[in-house]
């Protein structure tokens, strides 16, 4: 028979109990502090260990006042499905979001020409010139200068190396039972402080998941690891509204090395001149779509992946011919790097690509303040859908998103605290924990079995049979995994595990109830 410790749990209060500290969670605390709100900023790792770190291209600014045609083309990448109100908002609040904390308070080190303006480039499914960027690395100097300027700002306590279990509810949580007539209600989390090993109890008017994509759930992926839908896989266990996990884009290029480590091959590449060929030199793209290696990156990932399944190729190839060397050098100089380090000169050579999962069109369902169907309980960022990215995303909207999302959440958050409304903050149950640990062999095997079976049946190109093959896959690993959670005490890589395969059923069941293939969800036919 299990027996279980009680904890002597320690509870933490806070108006703002942000989950996760990329761009969205940051930019998030940023806002509400400065409205006079305690904000407990939570991330499992350092200030810059965040996929808005790796974001390399750029962020969109269209100060020019071009909206309709930026609104044109989110719309054409998302396969006419994306929502006009989303679009709108990002449209009309990104010149202000990224000039305010990015030009002015900031001042990121974008580029600039000779004369001081900034330098535009333009990415795939973008018919302008309008997006800016600081060289290769857009995303890490974002970041850093934003998490530079949390540390540096009264009011957000920071606290790494905590991982989210589980999100308390008046339903589940609370000690007294008739809190579970109350409607469906967030009141914090519980989470794991993975230096003592002690599971900590934060208690907050308003809880926001910030964690970032799902790309981790897949075997090849461009984020980092960790990243397996955390914040929806926590929604959804206590009654959140998921929707649109069908669309997950795959970036199509990102490097395939010879003896090192894949990563992102930015877009801007394409935008600058680059062109995508097969191993025969022949441009592919130039038959499947009017721009060619600059299509929609959906339309892109899924040519190459039909391409080299049609060859039997293991890659195709970014052809950087046009470019000069020194322009390479000087505009993508971690690239460059990169790739010298695998005994790759992009200078002469092409640099092989394969597509890798990037990004999560979908998520925990919000409006455009953020809020979910649970009260007080926000999604924002990549952790949340509103609808803006329908079933594809144009390239270098991320960033921009989580500004705009950060910025509309936090003030509605402030409103409606510093307006006095009511909110139940009970104390929450003890944690009840075995001391038995988990194999860490069996987590690791059961992890790269849910990437291995998402990879090859919810991937690219998708079926009806397939699907129906990584749900029987995953429903498997699912119970046993479950079990492992019940016997086990909580761990990072426990965790991690469990909300991986809450996360990829949620997909496999979002596609396979969508027959109709659009954006990043194609549904081959059967044979």
């Amino acid at each position: 028979m299990r027996e279980d410790v009680v904890f002597r749990m320690k509870t933490i209060s806070t108006d703002c109990l942000v989950l996760g500290a990329g761009l969205a969670g940051s930019a998030y605390a940023l806002h509400a502090a400065r409205a006079g709100l305690a904000v407990e900023l939570l991330s499992l790792a350092g200030p810059l260990e965040a996929n808005s770190d790796w974001a390399q291209g750029g962020i969109i600014y269209d100060p020019a006042g071009a909206a309709g045609t930026l609104a044109a083309d989110i719309v054409a990448a998302s396969d006419g499905t994306a929502n006009p109100a989303a679009v709108a908002q990002l449209v009309r609040e990104g010149p202000a979001a990224v000039r305010e904390m990015l030009l002015e308070e900031l001042a990121v080190p974008f580029d600039r020409g000779e004369s001081g303006e900034l330098d535009f480039t333009r990415e795939g499914g973008h018919r302008a010139r309008r997006i800016i960027h600081r060289k290769d690395a857009t995303g890490h100097a974002i970041l850093g200068a934003v998490a530079e300027r949390v540390d540096a700002t009264r009011g957000i306590t920071r606290r790494t190396g905590h991982a989210a279990i589980d999100l308390l509810t008046l339903s589940h949580n609370a000690v007294d039972p008739r809190d579970r007539y109350e409607p469906l209600t967030c009141f914090g989390c519980y989470a794991l402080d993975t230096a003592s090993g002690e599971v900590v109890a934060f208690v907050a008017k308003k809880t926001i998941l910030a964690t970032g994509g799902l790309g981790g759930i897949f075997l090849h992926t461009t984020n980092q690891p960790g990243s397996v839908g955390h914040g929806v896989a926590m929604a959804y266990r206590v009654g959140a509204r998921v929707i649109d996990l069908e669309y997950v884009q795959f970036h199509p290029t990102v490097f395939f090395p010879r003896d090192g480590v894949p990563f992102l091959i930015t877009e801007a590449l394409r935008g600058e001149g680059a062109v995508l060929v097969d191993a025969n030199g022949r441009r592919f793209m130039d038959a499947a779509h009017p721009l060619g290696s600059l299509a929609p990156r959906d339309v892109v990932a899924r040519t190459i992946k039909q391409h080299l399944a049609r060859t039997g190729g293991r890659c195709v190839y970014l052809d950087l011919a046009a470019l000069r060397p020194e322009f390479i050098r000087e505009r993508f100089p971690s690239i460059h790097e990169r790739c010298l380090a695998d005994g790759l000169d992009i200078t002469r050579e092409r640099i092989p690509v394969v597509p890798a999962a990037h990004f999560a069109c979908g998520g925990v369902h919000a409006d455009l303040q953020g809020r979910t169907n649970v009260r007080h309980l926000n999604a924002i960022g990549e952790t949340g859908c509103t609808g803006l990215h329908g079933a594809n995303r144009l390239a270098s909207t991320s960033l921009l998103e989580c500004l705009v999302s950060a910025k509309a959440a936090a003030q509605a958050d402030a409103a409606e605290i510093s307006s006095g409304g009511a909110f139940r903050l009970p104390a929450p149950r003890e944690w009840r924990s075995p001391e038995k640990s988990a194999d860490p062999l069996l987590v690791r095997q059961d992890l790269q079995q849910i990437q291995q079976t998402m990879w090859n049946y919810a991937g690219i190109i998708r079926s009806p049979q397939r699907l129906e093959r990584a749900r029987r896959i995953l429903l498997g690993l699912r119970e046993d995994i479950q079990g492992f959670y019940r016997d086990c005490r909580p761990t990072r890589e426990l965790i991690e595990l469990r909300n991986a395969a809450q996360t990829a059923l949620l997909v496999v069941h979002a596609a396979s109830l969508n027959p109709v293939s659009k954006g990043c969800h194609f549904v081959a036919e059967e044979r």
